[in-house]
């Protein structure tokens, strides 16, 4: 059994050599699958290991059809197939839910990654998703949500200064705290350089979204107690 119960799950058909494979899935798991993101294999996405040519009545397919459609009768990878070829039915309550959840999670990267390029400084949550209302743009529930992010981009930019910036910081904490701060860097960006100081304290050079200034001066502040030292780095 996939980690969605079989009550929530809709079906994935797919259509070929006059017979219809349906497989009972996760929509937005599904979705994931098909465009690719990590983490996100075919055991999250299924309600059921099997394939039907009615799901919902439980009708199997002939061994031999899916020899002859897909060459193999192993059922989970028809199913992959069904599952990134075929079609994938929503209700309109389903479609509603998953355009809501993929909407903050395209809001949430804009603002965390992107900044308004005349101050530096990241656009709010509210202030992306007003931009989005007024440039008419929406998310399609069954496309990814790297896909959608640069549309939505190219969408709003002539609503607001808008772009993707990376941002270099340095940064020096002493050593009360030098084992800590490796993790909680590393969390936000890419450490460029670092160095232990005969003192033990770390010094080091992080790429990171220039959206992400703001929670990674008060990380830093938080693990340290306001001791830390940290300075923008001009590329």
């Amino acid at each position: 059994m996939g980690l969605v119960g079989v009550d929530d799950s809709v079906v994935a058909r797919l259509k070929r050599g006059g017979v219809s494979f349906e497989v009972l899935v996760d929509p937005s798991g599904a979705e994931s699958l098909r465009s690719g993101e990590g983490g996100v294999g075919l055991e999250d996405v299924l309600a059921v290991e099997d394939v039907f040519v009615d799901a919902r009545a439980g009708d199997r397919p002939a061994v031999s059809d899916l020899v002859k459609v897909f060459g193999t009768s192993d059922v989970l990878e028809v199913a992959r197939r069904v599952v990134c070829d075929g079609e994938i039915h929503l209700t309109t309550l389903q479609r509603k839910r998953i355009q809501e959840e993929k909407t903050r999670r395209v809001v949430s990267f804009i603002a965390r990654n992107a900044v308004n390029p005349q101050t530096g400084a990241p656009h709010p949550p509210e202030r992306v998703e007003r931009a989005m209302g007024e440039a008419g743009v929406s998310i399609d529930p069954l496309k990814g949500v790297d896909e959608q992010v640069n549309l939505v981009m190219k969408a709003i930019r002539p609503i607001i200064p808008i772009r993707f910036e990376e941002v270099d910081v340095a940064v020096k904490v002493s050593s009360l705290f030098g084992g800590r701060v490796h993790g909680v860097v590393s969390g936000f960006g890419r450490i460029l350089r670092e160095e232990w100081q005969d003192d033990g304290s770390w010094i080091g050079v992080v790429r990171l979204p220039a959206g992400l200034q703001d929670d990674f001066y008060s990380a830093l502040n938080s693990l340290t107690r306001g001791e830390v030292e940290t300075r923008l780095v001009k590329k």
